[in-house]
């Protein structure tokens, strides 16, 4: 107890000492933007204009959005016309801090230590991207003043992708990534897949927005993303470059510097080919280790970009291979000897996964994006073994965020709807997005509806049904195991029973027979999971462990 307590005293004293206040003063200059506050004009529930912009959600679930103008102009446009979306993620983020940590005295210490982590973020964020930010801050709710001011809440969470990849070790993330062109293609041009696994729960993903966004410098873009957000996390521009992020091993970062996502939304905005991108990229430091998969139509291949605090790497192949795949581990030379990079390849989920990608390609022989998204569906492991729905070694693990398929040579993109990747794939044409459209602001979706993908049958299944009542059952057990509370062993079959193949479903149940002293029930059911694909070394380290302890209590 007194250890704890000069802990807290010791980092009170650092936090107030570590030059805190020029970050919190700091704001960007907005002296020669137009700063009055757009009114928007609402039609229905569902549909909002302001000017040119606009905002409207299509019958897909999908909330489409325009903006257009200088930085201030588009934050102020963007908060207007999403404050109700941009409010209630925040409240998704930020309601969860009561529930982790109820204490006061803590929640005063947590927010203490955000502002001493990110203090020096400001210096590596652009004056543009600082100034659209804060005109999107000015919707922010202040039901959360207590944490930040709402300027500086808007700019650490642009940076949650990357804190929650490093701190959680890929629990949030796990993201698959492929293109292929020539010869592995329908018609020879670029066609790219990709999985964005990043689960910060169910409510995180309710309401996805495709921005379409016409800044005043730079390259017209469109990304897929959510209230508050003006990085970038998939996204493709109208010279057919496209970015998505795949999340690397990193070590537990000291201090914030430049998030990801507005590495890759500069990409994005002022870059039109590979090496355009890799030298804004090189201009620019991270605070963890990212893959940065770039698609271009003017260079007709795709490249990974890996970042990290201390290393840059480029990883490209031969136009001749026709193929680029990449999950969660490097393949540069520059990360051909890191020793996380190695034990991310060893003991986690990405070779795995990447091994199924390209398995999945050399079987399909020639890409189409139906085919493309089929790969980004695929439930089952390496030769279609059943390993269980929601385990992190299958490219669909049932809780994506979005599945995105871009052919970059056309402007066309076709994005998932909810469940997950399992709904339909809505595409649209950049060409004709962007063609006239200070003429018409008032369609019922920009959405090419002759190109839609149709939902995976799946969702219809008993199969899926048993699977969303698996989640909750897991999360009601995972809390029981924290709480130290009792469930029923018809409770514990049922968890078993909904999700049979997955390994996890027969641990956890293993688990709570151990801890209650029933150890012949607990050995029965770690040697079931034993028996599953399990997903990553520690996973296996963890079942062998209870095994051998299950098995000497057993013999007493």
């Amino acid at each position: 107890m007194i250890r704890t307590y000069f802990f807290y005293l010791s980092l009170l004293f650092i936090l107030v000492s570590c030059g805190t206040a020029k970050s919190l003063k700091d704001r960007p200059n907005i002296s020669r933007y137009n700063a009055e506050i757009p009114q928007r004009v609402k039609t229905s529930d569902s549909t909002f204009h302001l000017g040119n912009n606009f905002l409207l959600k299509n019958k897909h679930g999908l909330w489409e959005m325009y903006l257009e103008g200088d930085p201030l102009e588009r934050g102020l446009t963007m908060g207007s016309l999403t404050r109700e979306l941009l409010q209630r993620q925040e409240d998704v983020f930020l309601s969860k801090v009561n529930d982790l940590v109820p204490s006061k005295t803590k929640q005063s210490l947590l927010r203490g230590l955000l502002k001493w982590y990110n203090r020096k973020m400001y210096r590596h964020i652009s004056e543009e991207f600082k100034a659209e930010i804060y005109g999107v801050s000015r919707y922010s709710s202040s039901d959360f003043n207590n944490i930040a001011p709402p300027y500086l809440r808007a700019l650490y969470l642009h940076s949650a992708h990357d804190i929650g990849h490093a701190l959680q070790d890929l629990a949030l993330v796990g993201c698959s990534s492929f293109a292929v062109w020539g010869d592995k293609s329908e018609d020879g041009s670029l066609l790219i897949g990709r999985n964005f696994d990043f689960y910060a729960g169910d409510d995180f993903a309710k309401e996805k927005i495709i921005a379409f966004v016409n800044p005043s410098e730079g390259y017209k873009y469109m990304s897929v993303t959510w209230g508050g957000m003006i990085g970038v996390v998939s996204g493709m521009n109208d010279q057919g470059l496209t970015v998505t992020i795949n999340a690397g091993k990193s070590k537990i970062p000291l201090i914030a510097k430049t998030p990801i996502s507005l590495v890759t939304r500069e990409i994005l905005q002022y870059a039109s080919t590979i090496e355009e991108a890799i030298a804004i990229a090189k201009r620019r430091e991270v605070f963890v280790s990212e893959g940065i998969f770039v698609g271009s139509a003017k260079d007709k291949k795709a490249a990974v970009i890996e970042v990290s605090p201390n290393k840059f790497g480029v990883y490209e192949v031969a136009n001749s291979a026709e193929q680029l795949v990449c999950s969660n581990h490097f393949q540069s030379m520059a990360y051909s000897e890191d020793k996380r990079n190695l034990k991310q390849i060893a003991e986690s989920h990405s070779k795995y996964r990447f091994d199924r990608m390209e398995e999945l390609i050399e079987e399909e022989k020639k890409l189409n994006p139906t085919e493309a998204i089929a790969i980004l569906r695929n439930k089952e492991g390496l030769d279609d073994k059943a390993i269980g729905f929601g385990n992190e070694k299958a490219l669909n693990q049932l809780l994506a965020h979005h599945g995105i398929v871009f052919k970059p040579e056309e402007l066309k993109v076709w994005i998932s709807t909810n469940p997950y990747q399992l709904g339909e794939f809505v595409a649209y044409d950049l060409n004709k997005v962007f063609s006239n459209r200070e003429k018409s602001v008032s369609e019922v979706t920009l959405a090419e509806t002759k190109l839609l993908v149709s939902e995976d049958s799946f969702v219809k299944t008993e199969t899926f049904k048993d699977y969303e009542a698996y989640r909750i059952l897991e999360r009601t057990l995972e809390t029981a195991l924290s709480n130290d509370t009792q469930v029923s062993e018809e409770f514990l079959s049922e968890v078993r029973t909904k999700n049979p193949n997955y390994w996890k479903s027969h641990y956890l149940a293993g688990k709570y027979y151990y801890t209650h002293k029933m150890y012949s029930m607990a050995l029965d059911a770690f040697e079931e999971a034993n028996t599953k694909e399990i997903t990553t070394v520690p996973d296996q380290e963890s079942v062998d462990k209870y095994i051998k302890k299950s098995k000497r209590k057993v013999r007493k």
